[in-house]
């Protein structure tokens, strides 16, 4: 009964864990996102799968194929199941830890106990070692804590991992069709431009312009070609960047539809300001690092108190291996055991400071990741309207500029002008083509940034088929 007693209360001693418990820090969030267009009670684009907001097939190839092959994915995946193993292991404290030791000497004297009950180097023994802690400030609880915070920030990122890839091959693939379309114009304004230095040069030659104008359709044709040149060495570029997004080596890209082409939603709402803080990755990384470095403060703080163990021997030994079975070989010993700390109390003083300044290093870490990403939002949605105005500006800029162009034209046929004017209105056009195709790249980009920014691009039903590891929210029912 005495022992029962004493078993019992070691266990509600054990019910107590020193140190700070985890709380989500307070995050002041807004009512609505100021600039957003639409009211909060819409849901949020980022509750849209990515491949029904990306709607190009050959775009949903290349993000399906790096979702699969992208070397920082599967090291991320890698890392997570590191980290499930170590949660493991850190579980494995809660129980005994036994091992066995053996000893077959084959030189020397072989000799009786030396002590009785206790075998010596010159026996043949058996030995099995038992070692108990008991929990009793909640080190272990602690370090489960910790190894649970460090796990679940590893899946959250990955989870950042795969967004930045559905983003990252998105805006990669958009770059591409802009200097596809810009190369296009800038061909195309190049053979327009030598169609016209080779009449400039004839008109020279029959005495009819002077050597500043065909200098000027020199100059223009050049920088054509320059430009030309530039959006080919981009291009290439972009398929090599996009191709390491990929997991592969350089080589070209297959496209889609046009830039142009590219479908979006008209209308983009962000939701409320709060479900930010439960969908963002980086910001439920951030908070999960605060949750082990606030589990470790009551590591730290355990550890400057006694630990109780229970320890134990059990074995058999002789001077002689065939009297191993013998009744009269058994030895054993187990008690409880008190260990505390005495000449490294103030090390382990310190070691908890260390331990609590870091817990305040995560604080501002977390409080930082959310001032971030609000700021995205923000940025993104101020984007999305404003391009969206400059595009429509632009547009209305290249109508009046062909229009321009080609009343230029008429006119030095009619002989009203001279060819000054063709050559401005056709370098304004030139200009414009290309600002407008930019802001067509930009249109689209901005929305993925916002997606992006609101934490879109996962789906744990949708992406199960091209997933490294499990969804969070089944290592977070796991490792409770």
């Amino acid at each position: 009964m005495r022992r029962l007693a004493l078993v019992l209360g070691a266990g509600l001693l054990a019910g107590c864990a020193v140190g700070p418990d985890f709380t989500r820090p307070e995050a002041t969030t807004p009512d609505a996102f100021r600039m957003a267009e639409s009211g909060g009670d819409v849901a949020s684009i980022a509750n849209t799968p990515w491949w029904e907001l990306l709607k190009d097939q050959e775009l949903q190839k290349l993000i399906r194929t790096a979702l699969e092959e992208n070397k920082d994915l599967k090291r991320a995946a890698a890392a997570v199941e590191e980290f499930q193993a170590r949660i493991f292991v850190a579980r494995t404290d809660f129980a005994p830890q036994m091992n066995v030791t053996a000893n077959a000497p084959l030189f020397g004297r072989k000799t009786n106990f030396l002590f009785p009950g206790f075998p010596n180097p010159f026996n043949y023994y058996l030995q099995g070692n038992l070692s108990w802690e008991i929990d009793i400030w909640g080190r272990i609880r602690r370090s489960n804590e910790a190894a649970r915070g460090d796990l679940l920030a590893r899946e959250e990122n990955r989870r950042a991992i795969v967004l930045q890839l559905v983003s990252g091959v998105a805006e990669a693939y958009f770059d591409l069709l802009q200097f596809d379309m810009q190369l296009d114009i800038a061909r195309r304004t190049l053979k327009s431009w030598e169609e016209s230095v080779r009449i400039a040069q004839a008109r020279l030659r029959q005495g009819m312009i002077s050597k500043l104008d065909a200098d000027q359709f020199e100059a223009e044709r050049a920088n054509a070609a320059a430009k030309a040149a530039e959006f080919e060495r981009q291009k290439v570029q972009k398929e090599n960047q996009l191709s390491v997004l990929l997991g592969r080596n350089p080589g070209r890209i297959a496209r889609g539809h046009s830039l142009t082409d590219q479908v979006m939603p008209p209308d983009v709402p962000p939701g409320l300001p709060s479900e930010l803080l439960q969908r963002r990755p980086d910001i439920l990384q951030a908070e999960q690092d605060l949750a082990a470095a606030t589990a470790r403060i009551g590591m730290a703080k355990a550890d400057r108190f006694p630990k109780l163990s229970i320890t134990g021997i059990l074995g058999v030994a002789s001077p002689h291996l065939s009297r191993l079975v013998a009744n009269e070989t058994a030895f054993g010993v187990a008690g409880p055991g008190l260990a505390g700390p005495l000449l490294n109390a103030q090390i382990l003083g310190f070691q908890q400071e260390a331990a609590e300044a870091q817990a305040r290093q995560a604080v501002a870490q977390y409080e930082q990741a959310v001032l971030v990403a609000f700021k995205e939002v923000e940025d993104s949605l101020v984007a999305v309207r404003t391009v969206r105005e400059q595009r429509t500006a632009q547009l209305q800029q290249v109508d009046a500029l062909r229009s321009a162009l080609s009343l230029a034209n008429l006119r030095y046929k009619g002989g009203l002008a001279n060819y000054l004017d063709v050559l401005i209105a056709q370098r304004n056009l030139f200009e414009a083509e290309l600002a407008l195709m930019g802001t067509h790249r930009l249109h689209l980009v901005s929305i993925i940034q916002l997606y992006k920014a609101l934490g879109g691009g996962w789906s744990p039903e949708g992406q199960t088929p091209v997933e490294l590891s499990r969804p969070v929210s089944d290592i977070r029912n796991e490792t409770r």
